[in-house]
C-alpha cells in the first residue's frame, strides 16, 4: 500500500505520527499547499516524503498519485476540497478515504424544514463510476463521522434487536489557556468546518416520513437542546442539533426509527457562532477589503490559534460516541452509549498531538490497515457502517485507545 495524505495540518500531522508506528504500508507521501508544513510532518519517519499539491485541482492530485504509484488517497483537508481530491483519486485509479463529505446546500424555499443538496450527495452521485472501475471510496472515516458509525454498526450487530434511535453525541470538558492562565476562545478543530456544520440547518432522519426527501428533514440551528451526562469525568454537557454526516450515512445501511447528531457546544461557543453569523463573518463569498478580495470566514480562521498548536495549553478530555435506544438481544428495552474518550494530557505525552485531532486521525489509519490486510474491502462509495465493526474496534484496542459502553437511564 502506498498512501497519499493530502493535508499536513492538525489532523494530517497526527495521522503521520500514528501511522509511523505501523508497518502495513510501503510509503506515505504527505502533500500540502505549504511544502514546508508537509516536510515537517514527513520528518517523523523515513518511509514518508513531502510534496506540494493543489487540493482544488483534480489533475494535480491525480498527477501526484501517478508520480508516486499511490494506491490510496487520504483526504485530511477541509470539506471545500472533498470533490477535487475525490475526483483526482478516481481519475488516478486509487482508493479514497475522507473524514468529512462533500458540502450541502440549503433548501432555497424552506431551509429549516426541508433538505436541499445533502452532505455527501455529490459523492454518492458518482458511486456507479467507482463501482465500474472496481475502486472504493470510504467516506466519513474520521471520529465523527467515522468511529461513531462503526459503533452504531456494532450496536446493531451485537447489542440490539431493534433500534428506536441512533443518536451521535459529542461532548468534552476541554479548556485552552493563555500564558497567564486565562481561558481563551480557541476551537480545538477547524473553525472553518465548525462554522459550516453548526450554522447550517441541522438534519434529522426519521423512518416513514413521506412528507420529506427520503426521511431527511431540517430544523433551526441549535435546536432540541438536551443535557447528556458524558463518561470519564466529563459530566453533563448541553448538546444541540448540528448538521453532520452520520445522519446522512447511518440510514443507508442500518435499520433504525430515527437518526440524530447533537454536539456539546456550550452557551459561550453558541454565542460566538451566532455573533459571527449576525456580522456576516461566517460567509465564504469573498469581499473586497483595501483592494484585496478575502473570504470573511477565512479571516476568522486566520485570527484564531491553529488547532494543531494549542495542545500544550489545553486541558481536559473529549468524548465521541453514539447513544442507541431500542430493544436488546434479550427482548428487553435497552439504552446504551458506546463511546471513545481521549485525554489531552495522554495524547500530548504519547504522540505530541492534542486530543481532538488525534482522536480524529487514528480512525483512518485503522481503516487503511484493515484495507491493506483485506479485512475490509468493497467497491463504490461506502460509509463505515457498511463494513464489519468488530475488526475495527479490536484494532482500536490494539492501538492502545480502548472504547467503552455505559447504560443510560431513560427519563
Amino acid at each position: 500500500m502506498r498512501i497519499l495524505l493530502v493535508g499536513a495540518g492538525g489532523v494530517g500531522g497526527a495521522f503521520a505520527a500514528i501511522a509511523a508506528r505501523r508497518d502495513f504500508y510501503e510509503a506515505i507521501v504527505i502533500a500540502d499547499y505549504d511544502l514546508a508544513r508537509a516536510e515537517r510532518a514527513a520528518a517523523v519517519d523515513e518511509r514518508f516524503r513531502a510534496a506540494q499539491v493543489d487540493a482544488s485541482d483534480p489533475a494535480s492530485v491525480a498527477a501526484l498519485c501517478r508520480e508516486h504509484g499511490i494506491t490510496h488517497v487520504m483526504n485530511a483537508v477541509d470539506p471545500r476540497f472533498v470533490m477535487p481530491i475525490f475526483d483526482g483519486a478516481l481519475e488516478a485509479g486509487a482508493g479514497y478515504l475522507d473524514m468529512a463529505m462533500s458540502l450541502s446546500t440549503r433548501h432555497p424555499e424552506e431551509p429549516y424544514a426541508k433538505v436541499g443538496v445533502k452532505l455527501g450527495d455529490a459523492q454518492f452521485a458518482k458511486a456507479a463510476e467507482w463501482e465500474a472501475k472496481g475502486q472504493l471510496a470510504l467516506v466519513g472515516i474520521g471520529v465523527e463521522p467515522g468511529l461513531s458509525d462503526v459503533l452504531a454498526r456494532y450496536a446493531s450487530d451485537e447489542l440490539f434487536e431493534t433500534i428506536t434511535e441512533l443518536g451521535t453525541r459529542d461532548g468534552a470538558n476541554l479548556a485552552v489557556h493563555d500564558d497567564e492562565g486565562n481561558e481563551i476562545f480557541a476551537p480545538s478543530f477547524s473553525i472553518w468546518t465548525t462554522i459550516e456544520e453548526c450554522l447550517n440547518p441541522p438534519v434529522i432522519w426519521e423512518k416513514g416520513r413521506q412528507d420529506v426527501d427520503g426521511g431527511w428533514f431540517t430544523t433551526e440551528p441549535f435546536s432540541e437542546p438536551e443535557v447528556f451526562d458524558f463518561p470519564a469525568g466529563i459530566g453533563p454537557v448541553e448538546c444541540v442539533n448540528v448538521e453532520h454526516e452520520e445522519v446522512l450515512l447511518m440510514p443507508r445501511w442500518l435499520d433504525a426509527e430515527r437518526v440524530t447528531f447533537k454536539y456539546g457546544l456550550g452557551a459561550d461557543f453558541i454565542g460566538v457562532l451566532k455573533t459571527l453569523h449576525t456580522l456576516g463573518l461566517d460567509r465564504t463569498e469573498k469581499v473586497r477589503v483595501g483592494g484585496v478580495e478575502v473570504s470573511p470566514r477565512d479571516v476568522v480562521a486566520a485570527c484564531l490559534p491553529d488547532p494543531a498548536t494549542i495542545g500544550p495549553v489545553m486541558t481536559g478530555k473529549t468524548c465521541a460516541g453514539v447513544w442507541v435506544r431500542g430493544t436488546g438481544k434479550d427482548g428487553q428495552p435497552r439504552s446504551t452509549y458506546l463511546y471513545h474518550v481521549v485525554d489531552n494530557a495522554w495524547s500530548m505525552e504519547e504522540y505530541g498531538h492534542q486530543c481532538v485531532v488525534w482522536q480524529t486521525a487514528i480512525n483512518p489509519v485503522i481503516a487503511l490497515e484493515l484495507l491493506a490486510t483485506q479485512v475490509w474491502s468493497g467497491t463504490g462509495v461506502l460509509g463505515p457502517e457498511a463494513l464489519p465493526a468488530k475488526p475495527f474496534l479490536d484494532k482500536l484496542v490494539e492501538y492502545g485507545s480502548p472504547w467503552g459502553t455505559m447504560e443510560v437511564a431513560e427519563g
